[in-house]
């Protein structure tokens, strides 16, 4: 196989979203979203994600600030990042909708690097690309050290529980480079 087995992509920020869900108070479900990504799939398949938490929108500008500080503690740790090769996937992607299935990834978060696999809907049209999860990414904050700053925002609202793990979902868009 060619080493350059594709055209390099960059993702359009603002027709791409990511997502996540909190649960408080057991059954009050709340989404909030980054307004920043950065990424690209460049030519050898390698797709590269990184996440401003800065940029969590929670609609409620006081509640943004403690989840910066509080929960994401962006002094520290300004972004999450995600990374695929999805090289053998997209070597044989055509124009229309695909389901690629089983796609390793890692996710950098808070200081701590786990792997999630996960189920895509690929469209490829033309020269642009929209990736999207098949289903919500369950993401459990004890894999990320992140249960202390979930507890420390359930204290300071007053609130008898924030669930620990959330369902995260996306829709990227990416151009074709030149």
């Amino acid at each position: 196989m060619s080493t350059n087995v594709f055209a390099a992509w960059q993702l359009d920020n603002q027709n791409s979203d990511l997502s996540f869900t909190s649960i408080k108070k057991t059954h009050i479900a709340e989404n909030h979203h980054f307004k920043k990504l950065h990424g690209q799939i460049d030519a050898q398949g390698q797709l590269q994600l990184e996440i401003d938490l800065s940029s969590v929108e929670s609609m409620i500008p006081i509640r943004n600030q403690r989840m910066q500080s509080m929960l994401f503690n962006v002094t520290n740790f300004p972004s999450g990042k995600i990374s695929a090769n999805v090289s053998e996937q997209l070597s044989s992607l055509k124009n229309g909708t695909q389901i690629i299935k089983g796609v390793n990834a890692s996710l950098e978060l808070h200081g701590h690097k786990q792997n999630i696999r996960m189920d895509l809907v690929v469209n490829k049209h033309n020269t642009q690309l929209h990736i999207a999860p098949l289903r919500a990414i369950l993401i459990n904050s004890t894999s990320y050290g992140l249960t202390s700053g979930i507890e420390a925002l359930r204290k300071i609202a007053g609130l008898d529980t924030i669930a620990t793990t959330v369902p995260v979902t996306f829709s990227l868009t990416f151009n074709e480079k030149p």
